[in-house]
């Protein structure tokens, strides 16, 4: 096999005509790769993702083929379809935090798309929304672009697609996760053409690593929400003083545990079964 890429969390294989993406146990924040690990967290992101995959078969098709690999990755690595991505990533949003807010905060607008006025951090939009970034190459940050970005980019008939499909995902999300006490604040997918030109999901999908997983009934507008994501390891990265540049700060034990925590916590909640 050859490694074809090594990115911020999963590393690419190629086998044959096959790929095989492993999830790795590496962090990231705010595009910076930290120095530590967190345990189990690659088979956890590879775990949940096939179980969305499964719950979002019938919206589109997915580069899932199946899990034979190497036993040294077992669990943590999936064989999947070769595509070629889309260069824009596709996120949506159905609440108003990170750097959405920031943008809000300064404009009223969030790629491209006006918002009402009076909303503060964690308020619920009156419907989610498609916002849109560029794809930036490691130790670089995305920025966020327009519709009208993307569509000179692709297209206007693939950028409609991808709006349609990044929301379409969304709200299926949301609705689930809702269903097992979760809020979906934003989410981000990775979309690719197959050999016929069919987009088809693909990487990751609905983890805490793409996602922000909120408690339903500890929801409150006005304030920073708690979090099943990585956010806490956001807000330790922020107060350390890290001007998020490399290279990244080494995470303390007890941050490591309380982020594990977390994607065991998001993995058992959505899934309904204990991680063992």
């Amino acid at each position: 096999m050859e490694l074809l890429h090594s990115g911020k969390v999963r590393d690419v294989y190629q086998d044959g005509d096959d790929l095989i993406l492993v999830a790795s146990d590496r962090m990231s924040v705010f595009d910076v790769v930290l120095p530590t690990a967190i345990p189990d967290k690659g088979a956890i992101l590879t775990q949940l993702s096939l179980w969305w995959f499964r719950q979002l078969a019938d919206l589109l098709p997915n580069h899932v083929i199946d899990e034979n690999v190497p036993a040294e990755w077992a669990g943590r690595a999936i064989r999947c379809k070769k595509l070629q991505m889309v260069p824009v990533e596709c996120v949506a949003r159905g609440y108003l935090t990170g750097s959405g807010l920031r943008d809000y905060d300064a404009t009223g607008v969030v790629s491209g798309v006006e918002l009402p006025a009076g909303l503060v951090e964690s308020s619920k939009l009156p419907e989610p929304i498609f916002t849109p970034s560029t794809k930036a190459v490691m130790g670089e940050h995305d920025e966020p672009i327009t519709y009208a970005d993307v569509v000179a980019k692709v297209g206007p008939e693939t950028a409609e697609r991808l709006r349609d499909i990044t929301l379409a995902v969304y709200r299926r999300g949301a609705e689930i996760a809702a269903e097992r006490g979760i809020l979906i604040a934003d989410t981000k997918i990775e979309l690719g053409w197959d050999a016929d030109g069919t987009l088809i999901l693909a990487d990751e999908v609905l983890t805490p690593d793409s996602s922000r997983f909120w408690p339903a009934d500890a929801y409150a507008p006005g304030k920073v929400q708690d979090s099943f994501d990585k956010q806490p390891l956001r807000d330790w990265a922020v107060a350390s003083g890290w001007d998020k540049t490399e290279p990244g700060p080494v995470v303390p034990p007890d941050v490591v545990a309380q982020t594990r925590a977390r994607y065991v916590a998001a993995y058992e909640r959505l899934t309904g079964q204990a991680w063992t």
